[in-house]
């Protein structure tokens, strides 16, 4: 199926601020309203900016309203989700996107929001993998900053490239991006938010996981199929992964490399997608190509 994609912003445009998972301040939102302001951006807080229930930016209920005012509102003209955490997943069933169908807008956010990437492309729709409010301004992130307004503006996408890695696996790729975290890509497996990777370019990182976890997840990935129709895997940051007492023994990009070698689709390693400030944002559902070879790997939407 096509992937819709939401109109471009344009200057002058309402969009608004959510937390579908971990509580945040408003305060700690002020440098970011800032920034979308000087983008000629209206920005509108939701609900649950101001929620506080344990956790969570308020009780389920109260997460999922916001999320679906928003999701309704023909004013708003994209989503920016403020940061991540956990609890996305415990709203997704309860939203209903028919309203979004008929006027699709921009999703944006990382990590515990790839639920919503995914969801969103599994309604064939895309929606934006990059960096959130509450990490706009932390050193060394202007350049994931640039990216993400690129993207919502409709400008043309800054190819990624890196270095010659030692477990790169030469070749070239085509297809829609998909992915993101890699706990919450397990997590959705066999729900009604899982999209298929087949023909697709897998793209994945991850943060403050056990090694072991890794090994696991990606067994999971291996057996249930999902990596058998890949047309290339990018993996990007696996950030302060730990490990037990007695060590696991392997990196997690070599705990990777121990499946993607059953197959035969090109990988490239250390694009900058994740949890580091360098988190270039991708589009979910546009088409890509990934060109690996000696002189290292490059990643080029379409």
């Amino acid at each position: 199926m096509p992937v819709l994609f939401p109109p471009a912003l344009q200057r002058g445009q309402r969009v608004a601020i959510v937390s579908p998972a971990r509580k945040i301040s408003a305060a700690e939102l002020a440098p970011a309203i800032e920034t979308l302001e000087s983008w000629g951006l209206e920005v509108v807080l939701g609900e649950s900016i101001a929620g506080d229930h344990h956790q969570f930016a308020g009780p389920d209920d109260l997460r999922r309203r916001d999320f679906q005012q928003q999701l309704d509102d023909s004013s708003i003209r994209a989503i920016l989700c403020a940061r991540g955490g956990y609890g996305t997943a415990r709203l997704i069933d309860g939203l209903d996107f028919s309203r979004f169908a008929q006027q699709p807008k921009w999703v944006a956010g990382f990590s515990d929001i790839t639920v919503l990437n995914s969801h969103l492309l599994r309604l064939d729709c895309a929606s934006i993998h990059g960096v959130m409010p509450v990490l706009f301004h932390q050193e060394g992130g202007e350049l994931a900053l640039k990216s993400l307004r690129r993207a919502l503006f409709g400008e043309a996408a800054l190819p990624l490239q890196v270095p010659p890695h030692p477990l790169n696996r030469p070749g070239t790729a085509t297809g829609q991006l998909v992915g993101g975290n890699l706990s919450l890509l397990h997590t959705i497996t066999g729900t009604a938010s899982q999209a298929s990777f087949a023909g697709r370019i897998l793209f994945l990182e991850d943060l403050d996981e056990y090694l072991y976890h890794i090994d696991r997840m990606m067994l999971h990935l291996h057996r249930s199929g999902q990596l058998a129709g890949l047309a290339g895997l990018v993996v990007g940051h696996f950030s302060q992964m730990r490990d037990n007492t007695v060590p696991f023994g392997s990196a997690a990009e070599e705990i990777i490399d121990s499946y993607a070698q059953l197959y035969g689709f090109p990988v490239g390693y250390s694009f900058p997608v994740g949890h580091e400030a360098d988190n270039m944002a991708l589009v979910v559902g546009s088409e890509a190509q990934l060109v690996v070879d000696a002189a290292g790997a490059r990643l080029t939407a379409r």
